[in-house]
C-alpha cells in the first residue's frame, strides 16, 4: 500500500506518492502562474491550477508504477490565507487571491489605526495582515461586492483542492486558525470577530470545520477520471503547509525548531499553550491535537533568489537546461567560491514582503564595481538568512534556544545556503530527509486518518528521517554578527524614505 500527498503552495502544484514507512516513491511538479492585474494584486486562476493539481497527481501515479487502488489514502497540503471563492456549484466566482498580495494594506492600516487588531489579538492569537481571509472579504465588500454575492464558501487553496477531489465542502482547522476568523483558543468561528471586522452579514461563506486527519470525502468518479486515482480512496482533511512542514521534519513537541524557506519565511515551534503576544506574528491550532503553532513569518526567504535567477540569469538558466542541469547549482558554485568576509553588501529581501514595515522595499546596499554574481549572489543568500534570524529572535522571547534548527524548503537544498544559516545563527542546521515536505507531511495526516498509524507521533516516527547536519562555523560568530547588524542599520536608516518609493 502506499500514501500520495498533494502540496499546492505559491508557485508549484506538486504531487508525491509514498510507502507507509515514509520513502519518496514518485514526485511530479508543475509551475502555477501567477497574476497580476495591478501592481500589488496577487491572483491564482482556480481552474488552472485544478489542472494542474490533476495532472501531476496523474504523472505521479504513473511514475510510481503503482496500481490507483493500492494507494491507501490522500491529503492536501497548500498555502494558507488568500482566498478562494465558489458558488453553490463548486465554481470560482473570480481568481484567487494569494497570500503574498497587498491590494488591502490599507484597511490593515485602517483597523491598526482604530485599536481592532489589539481588541481581537486575545482571541485570533495573530497580527492582522493583508492578505488574510478577514481583511479580503473586507475588500471585497467594498470594491467587489457583486463577487460576493455569487459566493457561497470561502475556501484556502488546498481545501478548493480537497473539494474537487470529494465533491465536499469543509475548512481545515489548521489552514483556518491563520485566518483571523477564528477564536483560536476554543477552535471554533467567532461572531464577535466577524462583527469587529464588519463581516457578519459574510457569515454564511464559513464551511464547516473539520480536523487534519478526520475523513473528509472520497474520490469521485468525476476525480478518479480527471487524476487516475481510484474512485472511493478515502481523502483526510489535510493540513496547512506549516503544519505539513512541522510534522514532516519531527514536531511531535515543544524542543524543536523549524524554518521553512520558501517563498514565505516561516520559523516555528510548537507548544501546549497558545502563545498570544503582540509582538508575535501567530499562533494556530497545530495538526496534533493539544498543540498549537507558534510562528514568525514574511514573504522575505527564497523567493528573492528565485527572482533574482529569473531577471539576470536567462541565458545560463536556458543553457543549463539544455544540459539537464540546474542554473541555482551555478548561483551555489559562485556562493561557495565566494568568502563571506568579502561580500560586504547587505541585501534586505523585501521583494515580496517585508518583516520590518508595510512600506519596506528590496535593495542593496554597498555595491562597489569590483563586485561580481559571486558577490551580489551570497548578498542574497545572507540576506535571506538574516530575515530568519530576525524572526527566530523574536521566537526566543518566548522559547529556549533550541538546540538545533531544522531547515525545509528550496535553500535546504544548497549547501552552501545550508551553511550560511548554520553560521548566521551559530546553531548546528538539520535537513530532513526527501525533497517534497510538504507532500510528506499531507501524507502523514492521511495515514493517520485511515488507521495506518494511530497517532500523529506514531506516524512521524515511523516517517520521518533526518539527511544530514552542518555546524556552524564558531569562527564566523564576531562576523555574522557584525553582517547583522549592518543589515539592521540599513532598515533603520531606510525607513524614513521608503514610503516615497510606493
Amino acid at each position: 500500500m502506499y500514501l500520495l500527498g498533494i502540496d499546492n503552495g505559491l508557485t508549484m502544484a506538486k504531487a508525491a506518492v509514498f510507502t507507509l514507512d515514509g520513502r519518496e516513491v514518485a514526485v511530479a511538479a508543475e509551475k502555477t502562474d501567477t497574476l497580476t492585474p495591478r501592481p500589488g494584486h496577487l491572483e491564482r486562476d482556480v481552474r488552472a491550477m485544478w489542472a494542474s493539481t490533476a495532472a501531476v497527481i496523474r504523472q505521479a501515479i504513473g511514475a510510481a508504477a503503482v496500481h490507483p487502488a493500492d494507494i491507501a489514502s490522500v491529503a492536501c497540503a497548500g498555502h494558507g490565507n488568500g482566498l478562494y471563492l465558489i458558488n453553490n456549484a463548486g465554481e470560482p466566482v473570480r481568481n484567487a487571491i494569494l497570500s503574498t498580495d497587498s491590494r488591502a494594506r490599507d484597511i490593515v492600516a485602517e483597523w491598526l489605526a482604530a485599536g481592532i487588531d489589539e481588541a481581537v489579538l486575545p482571541k485570533t492569537t495573530q497580527r492582522v495582515w493583508a492578505a488574510q481571509p478577514a481583511v479580503l472579504l473586507q475588500w471585497l465588500k467594498r470594491h467587489e461586492p457583486a463577487a460576493l454575492e455569487r459566493a457561497r464558501w470561502a475556501l484556502m487553496a488546498k481545501d478548493y483542492i480537497r473539494y474537487r477531489l470529494t465533491g465536499e465542502v469543509a475548512a481545515e482547522l489548521t489552514d483556518f486558525s491563520g485566518a483571523s476568523l477564528l477564536h483560536v483558543p476554543k477552535m471554533a468561528y467567532d461572531d464577535d470577530l466577524l462583527s469587529a471586522f464588519g463581516i457578519t452579514d459574510l457569515r454564511h461563506l464559513l464551511p464547516p470545520l473539520l480536523r487534519s486527519a478526520d475523513i473528509a470525502g472520497r474520490v469521485t468518479a468525476q476525480a478518479a477520471a480527471e487524476t487516475g486515482l481510484a474512485e472511493g480512496t478515502p481523502v483526510a482533511g489535510g493540513v496547512f503547509d506549516i503544519d505539513a512542514c512541522g510534522l514532516a521534519v519531527g514536531l511531535v513537541d515543544e524542543s524543536p525548531l523549524c524554518a521553512i524557506a520558501g517563498t514565505w519565511g516561516n520559523n516555528q515551534y510548537i507548544s501546549k499553550t497558545p502563545v498570544v503576544s503582540p509582538d508575535l506574528f501567530m499562533t494556530s491550532c497545530y495538526a496534533i491535537p493539544g498543540y498549537f503553532l507558534v510562528l514568525e513569518g514574511s514573504a522575505t526567504s527564497a523567493s528573492n533568489l528565485e527572482w533574482f535567477v529569473t531577471e539576470f540569469f536567462g541565458a545560463e538558466n536556458a543553457l543549463a537546461a539544455k544540459q539537464g542541469k540546474s542554473v541555482y547549482d551555478l548561483c551555489n558554485g559562485l556562493v561557495a567560491a565566494t568568502r563571506p568576509e568579502e561580500a560586504n553588501i547587505a541585501f534586505l529581501p523585501f521583494l515580496y514582503g517585508s518583516n520590518v514595515g508595510p512600506d519596506a522595499t528590496a535593495c542593496f546596499l554597498g555595491l562597489s564595481g569590483w563586485h561580481t554574481r559571486g558577490h551580489v549572489l551570497r548578498a542574497i543568500y545572507e540576506g535571506v538568512a538574516f530575515g530568519h534570524r530576525t524572526h527566530i529572535e523574536r521566537l526566543l522571547r518566548f522559547r529556549a534556544r533550541p538546540a538545533t534548527i531544522r531547515l525545509t524548503g528550496g535553500a535546504a537544498r544548497s549547501e552552501a545556503w545550508v551553511q550560511i544559516f548554520a553560521d548566521a545563527l551559530q546553531t548546528p542546521v538539520e535537513i530532513p530527509d526527501g525533497t517534497e515536505l510538504g507532500a510528506l507531511g499531507a501524507a502523514i495526516a492521511a495515514a493517520v486518518a485511515t488507521g495506518i498509524y494511530s497517532t500523529f507521533e506514531e506516524a512521524v516516527g515511523a516517517m520521518v528521517r533526518l539527511a544530514r547536519r552542518q555546524e556552524p562555523d564558531r569562527a564566523r560568530r564576531g562576523l555574522y554578527d557584525a553582517k547583522f547588524e549592518r543589515y539592521h542599520q540599513s532598515i533603520r536608516a531606510l525607513d524614513p524614505v521608503w514610503a516615497a518609493f510606493r
